[in-house]
């Protein structure tokens, strides 16, 4: 989800959040290298497994190759977490919950320790910006101003969360009383996309950590080094050994062997639906683990006809293109009123035009290369879908550049709700326009998707905007605005989009287990 942006026609963002550092003379000092791209300003530091508060090797030795999304070139090879480095990780997390201090640490304390951990990412930062943008391809600027304060904002949420846990005082039907208590889960298992790595870090491991639970955290294979790194910062910051544990592997794997795991207590997974969905029949035919999941999206933006349209454009452009459209929550079926439709066709077509695709490390690009070779040709695979299913393409459509994985902005218009482009989660810059006569129409049309992850609205009606948002089954409604969201806002899907919330209070509630306990009263003077 995007940091409280604002829209402008150059696609420029604003971020408010705690200020970064100044940039240290590495940083600021950008050079080229032999093949045209920016010398990224970073060293890769860690690529073992992190196990029990150390560094260390795969059982097996092997490794994989983690690649520049500019060039398809290896940047680092990590090590391989398999089902032996699963059983040492759970191993150690169960006897840091079982027998260690982190549970038994006061709310307060543990609190205390993950504001420290915030003061260390935010001393950090630039380093951990450069790197997440070698690793996963989005621009710098996007790094530096949108994920890096995010990061930082949800841990201080959960750390002043962590002392504000706890349960109610009941008032029974007869000479009774009872209270309940929020009992940290125990051992957590949780495995993160490579669309976000350091937001989705911390938003899965900051909640779990204040409740008390300890970790198993695996990061995407295509983006591991961020999560290693944070893994040092954790140590430094005297998180006890055992309970935040990070393993770098391949979902068939690793994900798998903590999916099915008889002593990991919990799952979260953040990801396509497809695996969502094994995991969730690997965790039912283990030990019946419960499970979060945050899954694929098709969102509607529906733009009405009382829509300021240049404003609409912003929004339609923000909401599909950011982070390359590699975004779960991505509103990339644009649904727009017939009366404005051809006006507001020729202007996105005209904003698109004035997006930068390029080298992520360059000053003012707006749009880095895909994920890796897989992503990128998914991608061109549906732009092609699009033209043979007679979509009409007005903008993009190809690769661009002699090396990496760069695809030009799309836009299609003339788009029909059977068409494959309408239908499935491609994860790519690529906008679909569609044209609608009525606002039951746009409802009707709006939930016509296995998705229910988010929404768009862009009407000066509140009238309007309070129909729609509540008759579409989503999980998050933005109305005037898109991707604007804090730490505090839960997020999750309808329908096949997922299980549970993320973030906010909301996202404690997934660490904890509720216990009733009751007593009887003796001669009490009143009931």
């Amino acid at each position: 989800m995007v940091r409280r942006a604002t829209v402008s026609p150059t696609a420029t963002f604003h971020y408010h959040s705690e200020p970064l550092p100044q940039n240290n003379s590495e940083m600021a000092s950008l050079s080229s290298q032999s093949n045209g791209t920016v010398r990224p300003p970073v060293t890769v530091k860690y690529t073992k497994l992190f196990i029990n508060g150390e560094f260390v090797d795969s059982v097996s030795g092997k490794k994989f190759e983690t690649l520049d999304p500019r060039t398809g070139e290896v940047i680092a090879s990590v090590s391989e977490a398999r089902q032996e480095d699963v059983d040492l990780a759970v191993k150690a997390a169960r006897a840091a919950f079982d027998h260690g201090p982190w549970p038994r640490m006061s709310g307060y304390e543990r609190g205390r320790i993950l504001h420290k951990f915030a003061d260390l990412v935010l001393q950090h930062s630039e380093e951990l910006a450069a790197l997440e943008t070698f690793d996963n391809g989005k621009p710098l600027d996007m790094s530096r101003m949108m994920d890096l304060p995010y990061c930082i904002e949800v841990l201080r949420y959960y750390a002043g969360s962590a002392d504000k846990i706890h349960g109610l005082t009941l008032k029974m039907n007869g000479p009774y009383q009872a209270h309940t208590l929020h009992e940290p889960i125990g051992v957590v298992g949780q495995i993160i996309p490579w669309n976000f790595p350091l937001l989705m870090f911390f938003a899965k491991v900051a909640p779990a950590l204040a409740c008390g639970c300890t970790v198993i955290i695996k990061s995407a294979e295509q983006t591991p080094l961020t999560a290693l790194y944070c893994a040092q910062l954790a140590r430094e910051t005297g998180i006890p050994p055992g309970v935040l544990n990070v393993l770098s592997g391949f979902g068939e794997t690793a994900g798998a062997a903590m999916s099915s795991h008889m002593d990991i207590d919990k799952i979260s997974f953040t990801g396509s639906t497809q695996v969502g969905r094994l995991i969730m029949e690997a965790a039912a035919k283990s030990n019946l683990k419960p499970v979060t999941l945050e899954l694929g999206g098709k969102s509607p933006l529906i733009v009405m006809e009382d829509a300021d349209i240049d404003e609409a454009v912003d929004i339609a452009h923000l909401a599909v293109f950011t982070n390359m459209g590699q975004v779960c929550l991505a509103g990339s079926r644009v649904f727009v009123q017939e009366n404005i439709y051809d006006e507001f066709v020729k202007k996105a077509v005209e904003r698109a035009k004035k997006q930068v695709v390029g080298d992520p490390f360059k000053a003012g690009v707006h749009q880095g290369p895909q994920i890796d070779k897989m992503q990128f040709e998914k991608v061109l695979k549906y732009i092609q879908y699009g033209k043979e299913e007679g979509a009409k393409l007005l903008t993009g459509g190809s690769c661009l550049g002699g090396q990496g994985f760069y695809i030009g902005t799309t836009i299609f218009s003339d788009v029909q709700d059977d068409m494959k482009i309408a239908q499935d989660e491609i994860f790519g810059p690529v906008m679909s326009i569609l044209k609608f006569k009525t606002i039951d129409e746009a409802i009707e049309r709006g939930n016509k998707t296995i998705y229910g992850l988010g929404a768009g609205i862009v009407t000066k009606n509140v009238d309007v905007a309070n129909r729609l948002a509540r008759s579409l089954r989503v999980g998050m409604v933005w109305i005037n605005c898109y991707l604007a969201g804090s730490a505090d806002c839960p997020l999750g899907g309808y329908k096949m989009s997922g299980i549970g919330r993320e973030y906010g209070s909301n996202g404690l509630e997934n660490y904890l287990q509720v216990k009733c306990v009751i007593t009887p009263l003796q001669e009490s003077p009143w009931l």
